[in-house]
């Protein structure tokens, strides 16, 4: 049964572990060394509402930034994916064109969580950190973080699981620059898995959609 998404607009503090890592090399490690913690949040946007709704709107327009329209849309985003893909390169995220306005990142599981855990993977935190600064560039877009779960336990505990996961990521992002403003962290438990069976690793995942601030 689908549960309840929770939604929840990232509060202004964030809290991040000190890690000791060599910079990005693209390699793959088991290293499940936790990382940061969102110190609290602020319950946001409806449930499923992928660019978050006016509160998020006012804040973003607050914060100095100016809304795409027309043409320019394309061409924002069309810089955004192609920078993403080139500097992600290697990384193991995948990059996504789903439309003209909107961009898909992918966080494999099994580079990002361990099984039953909500700490990012140490040896990742810095391909998270470089995502927030790409996206620091690229302010004129709205950054939804989707935490996701395997079947493995409760429906209740994967969805708390799922929404601390995505606030953990969230949280790198904004470390690595990402405006509290731009930022939602999305909760959805077990209920959208993308492979079978239901509790294959593949479905611990985080996905992080890049949206176009329109007019």
């Amino acid at each position: 049964m689908i549960r309840k998404i929770a939604t929840l607009f990232i509060a202004a503090a964030f809290m991040v572990g000190c890690t000791n890592v060599d910079p990005v090399t693209g390699e793959r490690t088991r290293n499940n060394t936790g990382t940061g913690a969102i110190i609290g949040a602020i319950a946001g946007a409806a449930a499923g509402t992928l660019a978050g709704g006016d509160d998020r709107r006012n804040a973003m327009i607050g914060a100095g930034i100016g809304a795409l329209a027309g043409a320019g849309i394309g061409l924002y985003m069309d810089r955004t994916y192609q920078n993403l893909r080139e500097r992600l390169a290697g990384t193991g995220v995948g990059v996504t064109r789903v439309n003209q306005s909107q961009i898909l990142l992918n966080f494999p599981a099994d580079l990002t969580f361990d099984l039953d855990r909500d700490a990012v993977k140490s040896q990742f935190v810095p391909t998270l950190t470089d995502v927030g600064g790409i996206l620091r560039e690229y302010a004129q877009t709205t950054v939804d973080v989707y935490g996701h779960a395997d079947c493995t336990g409760t429906d209740a505990h994967n969805q708390d699981l799922s929404e601390r996961r995505a606030m953990n990521v969230a949280s790198i992002l904004g470390r690595g620059g990402v405006i509290r403003e731009r930022l939602v962290a999305q909760g959805f438990g077990e209920s959208q898995p993308r492979y079978q069976p239901c509790d294959a690793a593949g479905n611990r995942r985080v996905e992080v959609y890049i949206s176009a601030f329109q007019g």
